[in-house]
């Protein structure tokens, strides 16, 4: 699924911040979150929802409102203090990490351990590795990052990234898009896009950017939470995390009852599509970690390394800037 934006550098620039504080529970009553989305839902969402229909975020005894994000994104909308949670992603998250204009919102949990996104094209032309991008349509969205990501990878594998014709994304539908050559090659995630191709029948190459540069193994998408309200109600974003955390074991461990949940949540879902992406996932959520939604501080930092060591951020990022694994539950 491709991303619905890269946020502009103008996020950055949002000064007035209203605290984050949930509606205090009094005896009996719900303490209230709000959770923004960063698209519509997904099977990067599923273990919230498992959450929320299987009652765990009611054994902490928080009551969540799932809400679609707004034109500027959820990041904007955690930030103004609106919402105390939401997705996001360390790419687009770059420009309010650090500096005089950083947005008030920490990362709290990684949804997904590794970066599972990469270039899909046609089988056959070339394109399995990314110097066969050259001469060929690629769909971008111009961010900064995305266009030196790709430059990178291209220059990597001993390819010519001015030879990369560069197409300005009109990609609403990827499938449809390979299938009529308006474009040759897509940035996809594969949990959604990748196992869409796979139902759909089409023979694709694929390769992902972090098998080509290791630094691109970043976190991709990740749950924020407002700074204001974390100061304020540590003990509250933890039982939120817990429930989540929940959530997200029960979707690894009963995949085809989670994408139920899912598709009951949000019906306009092709319910194959959901079954199939929720089986990918399964194995991606946690990978090799013991702690789910622990961030790696080494890859973490790695990759704002190289964004800094590319002249991709107005203000250096400091290692360990954006994120945080303290409300974590063990």
């Amino acid at each position: 699924m491709n991303k619905k934006r890269w946020l502009a550098a103008g996020i950055a620039a949002i000064t007035a911040v209203s605290a984050a504080v949930p509606v205090a529970a009094e005896s009996g009553e719900k303490e209230k979150i709000t959770f923004v989305l960063d698209w519509t839902p997904n099977t990067n969402h599923t273990g919230l929802y498992a959450a929320q229909s299987l009652g765990y975020f009611d054994d902490q005894g928080l009551e969540v409102e799932i809400v679609q994000p707004p034109e500027d994104g959820a990041d904007a909308l955690v930030a103004s203090g609106k919402a105390q949670f939401g997705v996001s992603f360390q790419d687009t998250m770059a420009p309010g990490v650090a500096g005089d204009n950083a947005l008030p919102t920490t990362a709290v949990a990684a949804l997904i351990q590794h970066n599972t996104s990469g270039i899909i094209s046609r089988k056959g032309e070339g394109m399995d590795t990314p110097k066969g991008m050259e001469g060929k349509k690629y769909a971008t969205w111009d961010s900064p990052i995305e266009v030196a990501m790709i430059q990178n990878v291209v220059e990597e594998d001993g390819g010519d990234f001015s030879k990369v014709e560069m197409i300005p994304s009109t990609v609403t539908d990827e499938v449809s898009a390979l299938e009529s050559k308006s474009v040759d090659a897509i940035w996809i995630f594969y949990a959604w896009a990748g196992v869409k191709f796979e139902l759909s029948g089409i023979e694709t190459d694929y390769f992902a950017f972090k098998d080509i540069n290791p630094v691109f193994d970043y976190y991709t998408p990740v749950v924020i939470a407002n700074n204001d309200f974390l100061e304020e109600e540590p003990e509250t974003a933890e039982k939120f995390l817990t429930a989540l955390r929940d959530g997200y074991e029960y979707a690894i461990e009963n995949p085809k009852e989670a994408a139920d949940i899912l598709c009951e949540a949000a019906p306009e879902l092709d319910k194959d599509l959901v079954l199939a992406s929720q089986e990918y996932l399964k194995d991606q959520y946690k990978a090799e970690v013991d702690q789910w939604g622990y961030i790696d501080p080494e890859r973490w930092n790695a990759f704002y390394q190289w964004l800094n060591e590319n002249g991709l951020t107005e203000t250096e990022i400091p290692d360990n800037a954006g994120f945080s694994n303290d409300y974590l539950p063990e």
